[in-house]
């Protein structure tokens, strides 16, 4: 049995929490390896509902988990899930969560900066959720970041406060916000670090030991790949890189320990925040597909933009990311409609191309060249098998696997844990 990383092939949003705790009874870890709490997981088990953020899924399973080092950790939220959660059951200690000890800390400065630049942008601002993670991601790749481990050292938490101050403050008094006092932040730090501290651990040699011992690993990821730093639709991204690729990096093992790679893909497309939506509906259809998808964010509860299935984007996700094959989710949405279109090309000025441009201007242009499909209008909902489902789900289900050039190897027909039909095991892959 391999390892298998989980990433999302859309503009995020596609259902990883569910699909990560469905796959984690069959894993024996669960790595989350980029992102920060803009993230969100929702898995809903039985009559519980449980809203993840920074926890890997596999928590909720009580499967040993590990948040790596490519995540930018608000240590201040993170107590705070391990709380919520533990109220609803999940007693959450360190012998079940990990965090990397190199990890990079989000600061109060860093939320304030990332909610000043988005204020002062106005009708620019990219959409961010105005938690910190962009301008601590900053921090860490000009080498000024407060780390975990240096929360365990006095010495090295007033160097490095200074240090980042000397950054921050300038560019507080350039928009007018009030500077950082030094003394106050390094008090907070020294006040969270024997809470943040019990978890604190080389996480990179508790994968290595798990590799040696042939333990299935699950690799999580948050977002998606048109969120990617380098390969989404720039500048209207997250900070970080969402692909597969990340799963080894920012967690501290090596390429070869990533297996398997799972694309998690809504069967229609939404987003949000600001950006290029070519398939975007602005209609009846989009404002249906938002309701029966109950489309609002995990973590600020904004209200999603919904449009038809891109397979030139998917398609795009999959090459770039590796993906092998692809987990459909939310199929069931899909089931009242007597017509669906299906994105196959996009014309940009008169040309017919076939991927997503890296220029924003056109990525803003591009307008979807439409494939139509006959609805099924029938329940999908709860479905276990194949035999539930009917012609016209499946034909749509074969459509795009051949336009996305990739398998389905699960399918998601609700968001209750066993409503999946495995097609193939990615463990077994």
């Amino acid at each position: 049995m391999g390892n298998v990383a989980v990433v999302g092939s859309q503009w995020g949003d596609e259902g990883k929490g569910k699909i990560v705790d469905w796959l984690s009874e069959r894993a024996d870890m669960v790595v989350r390896f980029q992102g920060g709490h803009n993230a969100g997981h929702t898995l809903v088990i039985g009559k519980h509902t449980y809203k993840l953020s920074l926890l890997p899924s596999g928590v909720v399973r009580g499967k040993p988990s590990i948040i790596g080092n490519g995540v930018v950790v608000d240590p201040w939220a993170l107590l705070d899930e391990i709380k919520r959660i533990g109220e609803q059951g999940v007693n959450i200690t360190p012998d079940i969560l990990k965090l990397a000890d190199n990890a990079v800390l989000i600061l109060p400065l860093h939320r304030r900066l990332d909610q000043a630049r988005e204020s002062a942008a106005a009708a620019a601002a990219i959409g961010t959720t105005g938690r910190g993670i962009g301008p601590a991601y900053e921090d860490k790749v000009a080498r000024r970041a407060v780390r975990v481990c240096d929360l365990a050292d006095d010495n090295a938490i007033a160097a490095k406060v200074e240090r980042l101050l000397v950054h921050h403050n300038a560019l507080s008094r350039g928009l007018g916000l009030p500077e950082t006092d030094g003394n106050e932040l390094i008090a907070q730090l020294k006040e969270i670090a024997p809470k943040i501290l019990p978890y604190a651990a080389p996480v990179w040699e508790i994968l290595d030991s798990a590799r040696r011992l042939r333990s299935r690993i699950l690799f999580e990821g948050a977002q998606g790949a048109m969120l990617d730093v380098d390969h989404g639709t720039y500048p209207f991204v997250t900070s970080s890189n969402t692909v597969a690729g990340t799963a080894a990096s920012g967690s501290g093992t090596g390429p070869s320990s990533v297996g398997y790679v799972l694309g998690i893909t809504k069967a229609y497309t939404t987003r949000v925040g600001g950006g290029p939506f070519p398939t975007e509906l602005t209609d009846a259809t989009g404002q249906l597909l938002g309701e029966r998808g109950h489309e609002f964010g995990t973590v600020t509860g904004r209200k999603r933009r919904c449009g038809w299935f891109d397979a030139v984007m998917v398609r795009q996700a999959i090459k770039v990311g590796g993906i092998h094959g692809i987990a459909l989710t939310k199929l069931d949405v899909l089931d009242t409609l007597d017509e669906l279109k299906v994105c196959v090309g996009y014309d940009l000025h008169g040309t017919r191309i076939n991927r997503l441009p890296s220029a924003m201007a056109e990525q803003a242009a591009v307008t979807p060249v439409y494939e139509s499909m006959t609805g099924w209008q029938c329940s999908t909902r709860g479905a276990r098998s194949w035999a539930q489902l009917p012609a016209e789900a499946i034909k749509y289900i074969r459509r795009i696997e051949e336009l996305i050039e990739a398998p389905v190897a699960l399918l998601s027909t609700s968001p209750e844990r066993e409503d999946t039909i495995l097609v193939r095991d990615p463990f077994l892959d």
